[in-house]
């Protein structure tokens, strides 16, 4: 007969802040909506103990905390996996693949291959890696994927210390990985691509083809090597690489509450209603904010993107201090405090996800009276995620508006009508569903400041459509 327990999860503020659950309970979903759990960050720490090996669990929802009924029936092993960064990193890359694999349950280090642990990513990106990668020398990892972006790839390819662990990883026949300009500037110099296929940034192609046989898919799987083209491509490559290291029933499992388009390469679209016309004086001011718990996919996409674009982008942490620690335990650095950036004004204001984020954000006095003035000064505001639902919604800066947000959370909207839509945009209102719409919700935005074929033009250099 199975052991069951009753565990109450959510049991002080902190922990609910930051979206905590007690690393030692091996949690391989939590079943509220679309997966409420995964979706929203209610995932164990990394954690470090390989016990609890056959723990299935289920949940239930009573008086605001979060019960899971615990029962040892199924294998669930944290796999060791290096995901290396550098200056130059496209990020991305680097956060989607370290998400999602950080929800399939695998123990994702971040390791800097710079001689410190802040890496400044493309896009003005500031990311904090777990540790550096000359003190993972002697490691065995289960996998390792390299995030592209140039010069990132350039710079990971020079380090010997990441060389000689992806070249002993092809000798012992583990898992290895690519995105973007990695395949061609790094794997294939270090050898370790003869006689594969493989695939990598468009523009890349001729640098791989003397060193693998080079192909167009979007992720290609070849032996124990796994390859993939660009950050429009990166999600699908991430969940590529949970079923290579945990099988297909995992991989749908972390898949789903991703909201992930089916229809990967095509054009996307987006539902927009009461369209007005979103102005500003020569380049768009627009203010994201972070803060633990903040969903970091979603957080970078949007910032990536909209920095793309030309858009000058203020990254504002709600917290006391520029360092935020995502739901995922990503090591986000802002531009400025809230406190700074709350004496502007801005063209947009757009919060990413994350229930812990979502919870500080709504918790924010500063962010709360920004918001109110954008909507009373008829200036464009948007949320992803949790954000429509849990921040939004309670202020009444929904009201009288269609809206989406992520699918468990939807029944909170007084106007659900709208919220099978992945991005919805009515007048200076922008909302859409989770980590997989993000990209379509940013270009969303692209276009409404500077046009649809802008915003195509930008899908198509991230692989998101096809070139």
């Amino acid at each position: 007969m199975a052991l069951l327990l009753q565990i109450p999860l959510i049991v002080a503020p902190r922990q609910r802040q930051l979206g905590i659950i007690p690393s030692r309970i091996s949690i391989t979903t939590l079943r509220l909506g679309l997966g409420l759990g995964l979706g929203l960050g209610l995932v164990p720490r990394k954690s470090k103990s390989r016990s609890n090996r056959n723990t299935v669990p289920s949940s239930s929802l009573h008086n605001n905390r979060l019960f899971v009924s615990v029962s040892p029936t199924m294998a669930s092993t944290a796999q060791k996996v290096l995901v290396p960064i550098a200056n130059g990193t496209e990020p991305m890359e680097a956060v989607i693949t370290i998400d999602v694999l950080r929800r399939a349950g695998a123990d994702v280090t971040v390791g800097s291959v710079e001689n410190q642990p802040r890496v400044d990513a493309a896009h003005a990106v500031n990311i904090l890696a777990d540790a550096l990668v000359s003190d993972y020398a002697n490691t065995v990892f289960d996998l390792i994927a390299l995030p592209g972006g140039m010069p990132g790839a350039t710079n990971l390819r020079d380090c010997a210390v990441l060389e000689s662990l992806v070249k002993k990883q092809a000798a012992d026949g583990r898992l290895y990985a690519a995105v973007c300009a990695s395949p061609a500037v790094a794997l294939g110099p270090w050898g370790v691509l003869k006689g594969l296929k493989a695939t990598c940034y468009p523009s890349f192609m001729e640098q791989l083809a003397p060193t693998a046989t080079a192909v167009e898919s979007r992720v290609q799987v070849d032996g124990r090597v796994v390859t993939s083209r660009g950050p429009g491509t990166t999600m699908e490559f991430a969940v590529a690489l949970v079923e290579q290291l945990y099988g297909k029933e995992k991989a749908k499992e972390v898949s789903v509450p991703l909201v992930m388009r089916s229809n990967h390469g095509d054009e996307y679209a987006i539902t927009e209603l009461n369209p007005v016309e979103w102005t500003f004086d020569d380049c768009p001011k627009i203010l994201v904010p972070i803060a633990n718990g903040t969903e970091e996919m979603e957080a970078v996409m949007i910032i990536d993107i909209l920095r793309r674009a030309k858009a000058n982008v203020v990254v504002a942490s709600v917290e006391d201090k520029v360092e935020i620690l995502a739901s995922r335990n990503v090591k986000l650095v802002a531009d400025v405090l809230l406190d700074e950036a709350a004496n502007l004004s801005y063209d947009l204001i757009v919060l990413p996800g994350g229930l812990g984020g979502a919870q500080a954000f709504a918790n924010s006095e500063k962010l709360i009276n920004l918001l109110k003035q954008q909507r009373e000064s008829n200036r464009p505001y948007g949320a992803i995620c949790a954000s429509p639902a849990l921040v939004l919604e309670p202020l009444g800066l929904l009201k009288g508006k269609k809206a989406t947000a992520f699918p468990a959370l939807c029944n909170k909207l007084s106007d659900q009508s709208e919220v099978e839509n992945r991005v919805v945009v009515d007048g200076n209102l922008i909302t859409s569903r989770g980590p997989g719409t993000t990209m379509e919700f940013a270009l969303g935005i692209v276009e409404k400041l500077f046009g649809r074929e802008k915003a195509l033009e930008l899908a198509r250099a991230m692989l998101f459509i096809r070139p």
